[in-house]
């Protein structure tokens, strides 16, 4: 009778095919989920062998029994999953065809942006790699030297390669992928004990008090109010792109955070549940969406808008407006989602509680908070707001910030007016 045996650890197939005993040897080692893979082959196998149609060449084409059964079968039948010995067994449909039937499948609860981003991580990288196996027949050392491999790829700056963040982003599809391709097919997943490459955590570096006024004395005009609603909100660039009126409410002093702008793309909702949130206004807040409010208004549902009355393009402001005013004012370059922890350290530099400052940033809990955070809490009190609002109003800051300039702009004698001459890109 056919059977699976184990010698030295390692399977091998035990049958009868005319008359002759058969033993067809593996490498696969002795588990319960090789056993299984086998099994589907040796009930073929009888299948064949009690129909008349095996092929032994084109099952075990290089088996020493081979030539000894070289004679036709009475029906031609297409290639068994196994190409030889050493390979373990192919089971499932190819990568190819899988990968597109879990894509749709999947893609219907994803966010568009987020569609966009696995669509090219498969056109790129998976499909050209996996493509043409089957998804049962690639090992885990498979996509270990394939992970490898993506270290090498050219990144987005000269000179620099993929960056672990993005190779885990990529490995990430490529796991969910088989693990749902193993539950469908039965086989041992091959993305066990994958674990995510280290990733460097994200430097905050979050501007001073005087280092925020600075910035807000000498921003051009028509982004002033911009810069005031990042800096003491802590909203995340796509959510302050994608702020419409409609989730300005002046009369409760509350901003919705319902929406966001990504990549050139409006999303109804925003990157986490938690996101989806209320945020107070502080007076100078206010003011600022008030002054903006009359420049903006009639002209487009954004509150911060281009001259078409569509959402400000966040890499064209970054490079000709935040940057350079960086540059002009002597600090060092950071980027504009720093305004965001900038916000989290004055809330907290002001005695703010944790639980409410966690709520305003969008955070299901404080662990973050204090997490990112820790070494920039002074103490814990149980105010509401109203301490960073009088840190704001007694510091003077952004005094003069939601109203445009005066129509005279020029400079006092033995100054530089940041506004002309210095820098005019600012």
């Amino acid at each position: 009778m056919a059977s699976i045996r184990s010698n030295g650890g390692k399977l091998f197939w035990d049958f009868r095919y005319r008359g002759q005993r058969c033993r067809e040897y593996t490498v696969l080692d002795d588990t319960p989920e090789n056993r299984r893979k086998m099994a589907k082959v040796l009930k073929r196998i009888d299948e064949e062998i009690e129909a008349g149609t095996f092929d032994y060449r084109r099952t075990f084409p290089n088996s020493k029994f081979a030539n000894k059964f070289d004679a036709a079968p009475a029906r031609v039948v297409a290639p068994m999953s196994i190409a030889d010995t050493q390979k373990p067994v192919a089971i499932g449909p190819l990568f190819k065809d899988f990968t597109e039937t879990w894509f749709k499948e999947m893609s219907v609860g994803w966010r568009r942006t987020y569609v966009a981003t696995v669509r090219q991580i498969l056109d790129k990288h998976l499909l050209p790699q996996f493509g043409e196996q089957a998804v049962g027949s690639v090992r885990r050392e498979n996509i270990l030297s394939f992970r490898s491999e993506l270290a090498k790829v050219r990144g987005r700056k000269e000179g620099s390669s993929l960056s672990p963040r993005r190779i885990n982003a990529i490995t990430l599809v490529l796991c969910q992928v088989f693990n749902e391709a193993a539950d469908r097919f039965d086989f041992s997943t091959p993305v066990q004990r994958i674990k995510p490459l280290k990733i460097r955590r994200a430097d905050v570096r979050p501007f001073a008090l005087d280092e925020v006024q600075k910035i807000l004395d000498t921003v051009r005009a028509d982004f002033r109010n911009y810069y005031i609603v990042r800096f003491f909100t802590g909203m995340r660039t796509g959510e302050i792109d994608g702020l419409k009126w409609k989730y300005v409410d002046f009369e409760k002093r509350l901003i919705l955070v319902r929406e966001s702008h990504v990549a050139g793309e409006q999303e109804e909702d925003t990157k986490t549940p938690q996101s989806q949130r209320d945020i107070q206004l502080s007076i100078p807040v206010a003011k600022a969406l008030e002054a903006q409010l009359k420049a903006t208004g009639e002209v487009s549902e954004y509150v911060f808008c281009n001259r078409d009355g569509q959402p400000l393009d966040t890499n064209n402001v970054t490079k000709r407006v935040w940057y350079p005013l960086l540059r002009h004012l002597g600090l060092d370059l950071r980027n504009p989602y720093q305004t965001r922890h900038t916000a989290a350290t004055l809330w907290l530099a002001a005695g703010e509680s944790p639980e409410w400052i966690a709520k305003q940033m969008g955070h299901a809990t404080t662990e973050m908070l204090f997490r990112v955070y820790s070494r920039y809490v002074p103490n814990l009190t149980r105010q509401d707001g109203s301490a960073f609002e009088r840190l704001l109003l007694q510091s003077g800051a952004t005094g003069k910030s939601a109203t445009p300039p005066a129509a005279d702009t020029s400079p006092t004698p033995g100054t530089t007016n940041p506004q002309q001459g210095a820098n005019p890109h600012v």
